[in-house]
């Protein structure tokens, strides 16, 4: 099953629990005074009883954030978008990035879906999140339901974006074991 296919059954899940239609759930979250991604997913969380991972699908597409981002359709590629997050203060951290993706690129075909403030990987599903988390630290965050056994990698609770996470500060920390960690996250996620 593809992405677009499994967004599209979750979204027709979704309509069938709120009986209401995906016209009708933009409409409400244009009118609900809310403009953040998690006060939004929050607001449906409340208002419609569903869970993290229905609301927070149902406020990408609202928001046309899921790889469809306003910046995408407007023509951007994804080196304007990393243009955009690497700038500044955080500028520093690109060849953080730069050092993940030479390893994850030769692990064969995925999808790079661009954010606001970060980059998603992703095969039939997302494996792994990565970019500036603060000023000074940069977050690579893992889909993987196996335990990892490196110190670096920290678990974190049930129910967020990713089983994992690592803080990272420079380029020299993504290591041979740190991408075979990474490729065992990509080799699970398709």
């Amino acid at each position: 099953m593809d992405v677009d296919k499994a967004v599209a059954t979750q979204i027709a899940n979704i309509e069938k629990k709120t009986g209401k239609t995906l016209a009708q759930l933009r409409t409400a979250i244009g009118k609900c005074g809310r403009q953040k991604h998690g006060e939004i997913r929050s607001w449906l969380m409340e208002t419609y009883g569903l869970g993290h991972g229905d609301a927070n699908t149902l406020t990408h597409v609202a928001l046309k954030s899921d790889g469809t981002s306003a910046a995408k359709e407007a023509g951007a590629s994804t080196a304007d978008v990393l243009g955009g997050i690497y700038t500044g203060k955080k500028a520093h951290q690109r060849p953080i990035h730069d050092a993940l993706m030479a390893g994850i690129e030769t692990f064969g075909e995925f999808e790079i879906a661009p954010k606001k403030g970060y980059v998603s990987l992703r095969r039939k599903k997302q494996f792994a999140m990565l970019g500036p988390r603060t000023n000074e630290r940069f977050e690579l965050g893992l889909n993987l339901r196996e335990k990892i056994d490196d110190p670096r990698v920290k678990a974190l609770p049930p129910g967020g974006m990713c089983q994992y996470v690592v803080a990272l500060t420079a380029a020299s920390e993504v290591d041979a074991k740190l991408i075979a960690v990474v490729k065992r996250a990509y080799d699970a996620a398709g």
